[in-house]
């Protein structure tokens, strides 16, 4: 018994530094392993800002830049006026294009792209953008990033003031986001944010109808509609394309808003035609707006499109379970 008890216990003594020697090996190779996903996505994502960069250049020189910059000017330029900003606003905005040079390559590096400081002025413009898309893939969505970016840039928004939602987006493009300086949110509001009083520009590029009902609806008043400019789909093409029964059925802040708003068509450019196609800057004179009837704006009911067919948004599944893409 005492032989058997020794051999075993020579057996257990053999072993157990194998053991300890095997333990002490795991966690190198998960450390490494960590190692290696950390530098692979460093990588890639070192990949998609350099693509954005090559995006930007491209952006910034092209006649489509510049003929878009001045439609989107024309109409912010009404948009403050009716504001009662001051004029020396207008021109601290517009008087002096702060991209006279582009960042050099090694600026969108990971580890090298500062944070945009705030600038100084008078008038401090918001920026909000839904459903940009997959842009680490897509190269649509890729110059509708670049584009967003020169325009926060030109209209002095710092980046941190700009808040961007998709729900397809990756983990990999989230991070990305974060290094460019745009603040990701993080739950799908459906469109559903109030300016809470302060002047914003809604960029919303190819975003479904619903997008766009939902943001109105959430800001049902003459003060707040005359503080927004929304960058996205033509309304006047909404109004063309859909039956007017569906459109005040499924859509009716869209349909009820048609006389009260300004719309400018983007230039078409067959370099940027399928990325910025059926595109319009949208805002709301003061005077439409009071020119509306009183029904209409006592009408406040929470779209929840029950039976509406081909709802193209994304639903918050916490706030509705049952929603489908």
């Amino acid at each position: 018994m005492a032989a058997a008890t020794a051999a075993a216990l020579e057996s257990w003594q053999a072993a157990a530094p194998q053991k300890r020697r095997s333990a002490a090996r795991r966690p190198r190779r998960r450390e490494a392993a960590n190692r290696s996903l950390e530098a692979k996505f460093e990588s890639d994502s070192g990949v998609v800002l350099r693509r954005i960069w090559e995006a930007e250049k491209d952006l910034f020189i092209s006649d489509f830049w510049s003929s878009a910059l001045e439609t989107i000017n024309r109409c912010l330029t009404e948009h403050l006026e009716q504001l009662k900003a001051p004029m020396g606003t207008l021109s601290d905005i517009f008087g002096n294009l702060h991209l006279d040079s582009l960042p050099e390559e090694s600026d969108v590096a990971p580890d090298s792209i500062p944070r945009e400081t705030l600038v100084t002025g008078t008038c401090h413009l918001k920026c909000v953008c839904y459903g940009i898309g997959n842009f680490a893939t897509c190269i649509i969505a890729r110059n509708q990033l670049t584009f967003l970016l020169l325009l926060l840039e030109k209209c002095q928004i710092p980046r941190s003031h700009c808040w961007v939602y998709d729900p397809l987006f990756s983990q990999l493009e989230i991070e990305v986001l974060n290094t460019l300086g745009v603040t990701v949110l993080s739950e799908n509001e459906e469109g559903k944010r109030s300016i809470r009083g302060e002047p914003t520009i809604f960029y919303m590029l190819h975003c479904g109808t619903a997008l766009y009902n939902n943001l109105l609806w959430s800001n049902w008043s003459v003060d707040a509609l005359s503080k927004m400019v929304i960058i996205g789909n033509s309304f006047k093409g909404l109004e063309e394309r859909l039956l007017a029964r569906i459109l005040q059925k499924n859509y009716p802040y869209i349909a009820k808003i048609l006389k009260g708003l300004e719309e400018l068509e983007f230039p078409q450019t067959s370099q940027y035609m399928d990325i910025f196609n059926d595109t319009s800057v949208h805002w709301f004179p003061v005077q439409k707006l009071e020119q509306l009837s009183t029904d209409i704006w006592e009408f406040q009911e929470e779209p929840d499109y029950q039976d509406c067919e081909d709802l193209e948004i994304i639903r918050n599944r916490r706030e509705d379970p049952s929603a489908t893409d």
